[in-house]
């Protein structure tokens, strides 16, 4: 009898030891909408509790898995799975992962710069000056607002955008010659350069595809589309009853935007409620517009 009274403490501190050397932790950064930034050195049941998703959501922002690329939307978060970009995006919030990491702390930055609304009226005001009913749309009362989870995600989604696109040229550089060369001079050590570089290149064009796969298959679905609105869900989760003071949104995102005509642009001022994904899709259209010039 003895013998056991002393075991059941023993296994169950064991247990305890066990659970605090599994629970490691791990580096993020928290922006809010008025682009401040902490950093967070916390374990995944801190994130779990912090933003109220499953484990199995977080698990795929695990860098050590290898998930695919992935845009999820839940209930109350967007989960972004992008190459190095790993995010949660809420109504209020992004975490994103690594923030230390050389390709992440531009993104911080861009995040800190966009995200607060006073930025996006200053980014605004050339776009009035070239659209004066943009102008009046304002003087009236009407707020061009693009909610905050999609400016978080257009600045992701532009990221990536940026950083396949430098990848491409970066391999281009290095084919051409490489090319010129072994026409040239067929040679062995020639034919083995450009065999590496066109492994290099076939992984990148797969890397690519797995991003348009994703952005595609979220175009394809409006219902998809329609739980990345999280401020939506939130206001009428708070006033069922209420439709009417949705906010109009508006692209102004001085980069993809750019890719869009601005007669366009100056159109997307009214949302309709039967055509509420048309926003988003025209963001992701764009994006897929792009990624398709990768190739």
């Amino acid at each position: 009898m003895a013998r056991e009274v002393y075991l059941v403490p023993v296994v169950e501190t064991q247990v305890a030891s066990l659970k605090k050397k599994t629970a490691v932790t791990t580096s993020w950064v928290s922006i809010d909408a008025k682009g401040q930034g902490v950093i967070l050195d916390v374990d995944k049941y801190a994130i779990m509790r912090r933003v109220q998703i499953h484990a199995r959501d977080l698990r795929i922002l695990d860098p050590m898995l290898s998930y695919p690329s992935t845009i999820l939307g839940r209930e109350k978060v967007i989960v972004l799975n992008l190459e190095h970009i790993k995010a949660i995006i809420i109504a209020e919030e992004v975490l994103l992962r690594d923030p230390l990491d050389d390709n992440v702390i531009p993104i911080v930055a861009e995040l800190k710069r966009r995200l607060p609304q006073d930025n996006l009226a200053c980014q605004g005001q050339g776009e009035e000056e070239e659209h004066p009913s943009l102008r009046n749309d304002m003087d009236n009362g009407e707020e061009n607002e693009f909610p905050f989870e999609f400016r978080a995600l257009e600045v992701a989604l532009e990221a990536i955008c940026s950083f396949l696109d430098a990848r491409t040229r970066e391999l281009e550089t290095d084919t051409y010659p490489a090319l010129d060369e072994l026409t040239s001079k067929i040679s062995s050590r020639n034919l083995d350069r450009v065999r590496k570089l066109k492994s290099a290149m076939t992984r990148l064009t797969n890397r690519v595809q797995k991003v348009r796969d994703e952005l595609e298959q979220l175009l394809d679905d409006d219902d998809d589309m329609a739980d990345l609105y999280l401020s939506r869900k939130l206001a009428g989760a708070c006033s069922p009853g209420s439709g009417s003071g949705a906010p109009n949104w508006y692209l102004s995102s001085p980069t993809i935007g750019s890719k869009i005509s601005k007669t366009s642009r100056a159109s997307a001022v009214t949302v309709q409620e039967d055509n509420d994904v048309e926003e988003l899709e025209m963001l992701l259209e764009v994006l897929d517009v792009i990624t398709c010039h990768f190739d």
